[in-house]
């Protein structure tokens, strides 16, 4: 790739940083940066073609981006931010150390963005007090509701699946429809105090729905959130936040998963009984032999 091309590379990377992007409205913005070049000269159809989407998703991508409609993306990228000759400030971005810009493919950029949010995270963690406040949270709850939603369902059976070996009462929440809040209602009535909500973008409605029944029926609700805006959470909320990168077509969540065992960490701490659960569970597995190793 030339110094050129480098370079309108980066300035389209720093076009589309902060914008919440579709997974078809990415792979527009990734085609756009691998053809940087001659991104201002093609007509939405030909871009279309090219990112293997529709024409209308096109336009819908440059209205996302602010503009009225892809000639006005167009203009702007043939205009003030079209790339400059080489020795007029090529390379802009080329070496500044950010996860997007710091060279090297799509793929790379992608492990390099995950581990800048691990960093971030780890700096959040260098106050150990709010998830170790939210782990003995989680711990006093009998039983204990875990929500997750469409991309964070992942999330939530994961933690669910390794809580239950130390919590004696997990209730996994990962699907939404109308049971769901005869589910919440169900843990309230058990004796539930409080919900873990992992909550990554796209936000579902159920998901704010949920959480409201949550807070209304006097759950205490600890949200693993992608952001402290994130438009679930609430002020009432004991928020841990963990970034999230969306370089790739959908996005990547490391830091919100290696959260979830963090905080799986400080509810262990808060249980007493946990050692002597995982022995027995141990125990249990070696005589069923239930693992190769």
């Amino acid at each position: 790739m030339s110094e050129a091309s480098g370079s309108a590379g980066a300035r389209l990377r720093e076009l589309f940083a902060g914008h919440r992007l579709t997974p078809a409205q990415r792979r527009i913005a990734h085609c756009m940066v691998e053809r940087a070049g001659e991104a201002p000269y093609l007509s939405s159809v030909e871009l279309a073609r090219l990112a293997g989407v529709s024409q209308p998703s096109v336009t819908r991508f440059a209205v996302a981006l602010g503009f009225d409609g892809y000639p006005a993306l167009r203009r702007a990228l043939r205009g003030p931010q079209r790339p400059e000759p080489a020795g007029g400030g090529a390379g802009t971005g080329a070496g500044d150390g950010t996860g997007a810009d710091a060279g090297g493919n799509l793929y790379q950029r992608a492990v390099a963005a995950e581990i800048a949010n691990l960093r971030q995270l780890a700096d959040t963690l260098a106050d150990p007090a709010p998830v170790a406040r939210a782990g003995r949270l989680l711990a006093a709850s009998r039983p204990l509701p875990v929500l997750g939603l469409r991309a964070a369902a992942a999330q939530a059976r994961g933690f669910a699946y390794f809580a239950a070996k130390v919590h004696p009462e997990v209730r996994l929440l990962d699907e939404g429809g109308s049971m769901l809040a005869d589910r919440i209602d169900a843990a309230v009535a058990a004796g539930a105090s409080a919900l873990l909500c992992f909550a990554l973008p796209r936000h579902p409605r159920e998901t704010a729905q949920a959480l409201e029944l949550a807070r209304a029926a006097g759950l205490r609700v600890v949200t693993v959130a992608d952001s402290p805006f994130a438009p679930v959470v609430h002020p009432d909320d004991l928020l841990l936040p963990a970034p999230v990168s969306t370089l790739l077509a959908f996005d990547t969540v490391c830091a919100p998963m290696l959260l979830g065992r963090v905080l799986l960490e400080a509810m262990c701490d808060a249980l007493p009984q946990a050692p002597a659960r995982l022995e027995a569970f141990d125990a249990r597995a070696a005589e069923r032999a239930l693992f190769l190793e």
